[in-house]
C-alpha cells in the first residue's frame, strides 16, 4: 500500500483488507472516475448554473486543461491548495483539476474571512489559494494577498471574475511577499500525460465541523469518498434521469457527496448549481430544470415551504428532499412529504465520517423522527456513557463510530487524535444520540468539543 500523506492516520491494515474484500473500495481515484463518466455519458449534461450547461466530455476536457494549466503555472503533487467558491462551475472543475494534477484541494465555505482562512492556509501548509476576486462585496484578493504577506506558505492565488468583468492584473503578477496571482481563466493548457496517482492517497480535506474551536483537516481518500458517494446514490436510486440541485454550499459534505454532486455525476445525472439557497431562486430552478432531488437544511426547508405556496412553483418533478444539517422539526418534516409532495429522507452527516440515513421504505414514523441507519454495512456504532461504556440498549450517549469513510485521524493533529479516538480506532464524534429497537439513531444533542 503507497504510503499515506505525512501526518494522515493510514487504516489499519486488516481494514483496508476488509473494506476492498467487500467491495467498498475499488482503487480508482475520483478524477480517474471522472473520465469513465465522460466516456459512458459524454454528450449528457452534466453541470447546469443559470444558462450555462457544460456536458460530460467538456467538462472532462476542461479539467483536463486547467490540471495541466496547473502543473504549468508550477503546483506539484501532493502541495495543498485551499478551495473557496460559491456554488459555480468552477467550483467542479476546480476540485477535480486540482487532484488530477496530483495536488489535494482544501475545501473552505465562502462564509470564512482572513481569521478562518488563515487557520486553514497554516494547518494545511496551503501553497494556493482559489477563490473570486470580490464577492458579494467582500474582497477576497485583498484577503489573500493579507494572508500571503504573513507568510511563509500561500505563494499562488487564482481569483474567478464575475461574468463581464476584466482581470484586476492585466495577467501575471507578482506581490512583495513572493506571492503570484492568475486569473483562474488563464489556468489553461494542452493536457499533459497522466501522473500515476494511487486511490489509498488524500483526495481532499474537509474542515471539521460541530465545534466552537477551529476546525481539523479531515482527510477524505479516493477510496474512502468514491465509496461513500455511489453507496449514497444507490441507498435513493439514482440514475441517468436524476437532475440534484446543490442549494448548500458545494463544499459542504453533504452537498458535495451524500450522494450530492459526485454521486449524481457517478450515475450520469446532472447537476444544477444554485448561488443562494432562498426558495424563489430554488423553487424556480426546480421546475425550470425538473429537479428531482435535493438537500437542504431544516431552516432552508421552512422557507420553501413556506414560499411554495406563494411562488406558485412547479414542484412536480422533485421525488426526494433530503434534510441534514441540524435537528429537524417534526412540524417541518411533516409538512415536507404533503406540501412539496415528495419523499422526505433525514440525514445525520459529519464531515469526519460518519453518515447516517433513512430508507426509502422506511414507515412515516422513521422517517418523521429518527436519523436513520448508517450508510454502510460495515459501519460500527457504539453508544457510550461518560466512562466510555456502552449504554444499555435505548438509552442516550455519545455516538462512537468506525467504517470505511471515517478517517482514522486528523491531518497533523496527533495530540487531539489522541484524546479524539479510541485506542481502537473509533472516532469519539462528540454528538449525543439514542438508538431505538429498529436500529435508527435519535440524535439528541452535542457534547461540548474535545479539548485541544
Amino acid at each position: 500500500m503507497t504510503p499515506m500523506l505525512d501526518g494522515c492516520t493510514p487504516w489499519p491494515e486488516e481494514f483496508v483488507d476488509r473494506y476492498w474484500a467487500a467491495g467498498h473500495w475499488r482503487g480508482t481515484t475520483l478524477d480517474s472516475l471522472l473520465r469513465g463518466w465522460a466516456l459512458q455519458y459524454g454528450p449528457r449534461t452534466a453541470l447546469v448554473h443559470g444558462d450555462t450547461r457544460i456536458t460530460y466530455a467538456g467538462l472532462n476536457r476542461r479539467v483536463d486543461r486547467m490540471a495541466a494549466g496547473f502543473r504549468l503555472l508550477g503546483l506539484r503533487p501532493r502541495q495543498r491548495v485551499v478551495v473557496q467558491l460559491p456554488n459555480v462551475p468552477e467550483f467542479v472543475l476546480t476540485v477535480f483539476a486540482l487532484m488530477r494534477a496530483g495536488a489535494i484541494p482544501v475545501f473552505c465555505p465562502m462564509s470564512h474571512r482572513t481569521a478562518e482562512v488563515s487557520h486553514l492556509v497554516r494547518g494545511a501548509q496551503a501553497v494556493g489559494y482559489v477563490g473570486p476576486s470580490t464577492y458579494h462585496g467582500f474582497d477576497h484578493t485583498a484577503m489573500a494577498a493579507d494572508i500571503a504577506a504573513r507568510g511563509p506558505f500561500l505563494r499562488r492565488v487564482f481569483t474567478r471574475e464575475a461574468a463581464g468583468a476584466s482581470s484586476p492584473y492585466g495577467g501575471l503578477t507578482t506581490d512583495p511577499s513572493g506571492c503570484h496571482y492568475f486569473p483562474l481563466s488563464s489556468v489553461d493548457a494542452p493536457p499533459r500525460s497522466a501522473l500515476a496517482q494511487s486511490a489509498d492517497q488524500v483526495a481532499f480535506f474537509l474542515p471539521s465541523g460541530g465545534t466552537a474551536t477551529a476546525p481539523h483537516l479531515v482527510p477524505r481518500t479516493h477510496n474512502d469518498y468514491a465509496y461513500q458517494a455511489r453507496a449514497a446514490a444507490e441507498l435513493v436510486s439514482l440514475g441517468e434521469n436524476d437532475v440534484y440541485l446543490a442549494a448548500l454550499p458545494a463544499e459542504s459534505d453533504f452537498t458535495f457527496g451524500c450522494p450530492g454532486i459526485v454521486g449524481t455525476l457517478s450515475v450520469g445525472g446532472t447537476v444544477v448549481l444554485v448561488e443562494n439557497p432562498e426558495p424563489a431562486a430554488c423553487l424556480s430552478a426546480i421546475g425550470r430544470e425538473r429537479v428531482t432531488v435535493t438537500s437542504v437544511a431544516p431552516a432552508v426547508a421552512g422557507l420553501w415551504l413556506d414560499g411554495a405556496a406563494t411562488l406558485n412553483a412547479d414542484l412536480s418533478s422533485l421525488r426526494l428532499l433530503q434534510i441534514g444539517g441540524a435537528p429537524l422539526p417534526r412540524s417541518t418534516a411533516e409538512r415536507a412529504g404533503s406540501e412539496l409532495g415528495c419523499r422526505l429522507q433525514q440525514v445525520f452527516g459529519m464531515a469526519d465520517g460518519l453518515l447516517t440515513l433513512t430508507r426509502p421504505a422506511d414507515p412515516d414514523d422513521t422517517v418523521l423522527a429518527t436519523q436513520g441507519r448508517p450508510l454502510s454495512p460495515d459501519d460500527e456504532i457504539r453508544i457510550v456513557d461518560a466512562d466510555g461504556k456502552d449504554v444499555p440498549e435505548g438509552e442516550p450517549g455519545e455516538v462512537l463510530a468506525r467504517g470505511p469513510y471515517t478517517p482514522r485521524g486528523y491531518y497533523r493533529a496527533p495530540d487531539h487524535n489522541a484524546r479524539a479516538f479510541t485506542t481502537d480506532g473509533f472516532l469519539r464524534t462528540g454528538v449525543l444520540a439514542r438508538r431505538t429497537p429498529d436500529g435508527d439513531l435519535v440524535v439528541t444533542g452535542r457534547l461540548g468539543p474535545v479539548a485541544d
